[in-house]
């Protein structure tokens, strides 16, 4: 692993960063996203990323988030719902849970999924590959007392 990567691992797993971060990095990555015309997320620098539209659960509104993201050999995604290991679930995961018909921008496409909340032993396959991928889920998971939903998106 190179050594910036280790140092922003380090820091992305701070509670200084879980402060920070949601106010700066989403607003961000949507600003970019727009200018770019959907080909470059900032933050998937760091990681990959999607910007997923989904149908909000209260308003019936499109509500557009930049995620990261695992991508799985079979061209579908992993989201986790770490909230950079802040108390409560995300609102994207709500929206999910109601409306699990979404789309994802991915590398500049726009492509049709469907959400599906994993449980059991597939969430467990799933929660040790994405420690892997990003170790700091392990401090965000150690900071809250639900248990971080995890999402697989297949295309449509």
């Amino acid at each position: 692993m190179p050594p910036g990567e280790r140092l922003l691992q380090k820091i992305s797993a701070t509670r200084t960063f879980a402060r920070i971060a949601p106010h700066f990095v989403p607003a961000l990555d949507r600003a970019v996203h727009r200018l770019t015309g959907g080909k470059v997320l900032l933050s998937a620098q760091m990681l990959p990323g999607v910007i997923l539209t989904a149908t909000g659960a209260r308003s019936g509104q499109p509500r557009r988030t930049p995620l990261a993201c695992v991508p799985q050999e079979d061209g579908g995604w992993l989201l986790i719902g770490s909230n950079f290991g802040r108390p409560g679930h995300p609102a994207w995961t709500g929206n999910l849970l109601k409306n699990p018909e979404a789309e994802v921008s991915w590398r500049g496409r726009d492509i049709p999924v469907r959400a599906r909340l994993l449980t059991g032993e597939e969430r467990a396959r799933a929660w040790r590959a994405a420690l892997a991928f990003w170790p700091p889920y392990a401090a965000y998971q150690a900071r809250v007392e639900r248990e971080i939903r995890l999402f697989r998106l297949e295309r449509r």
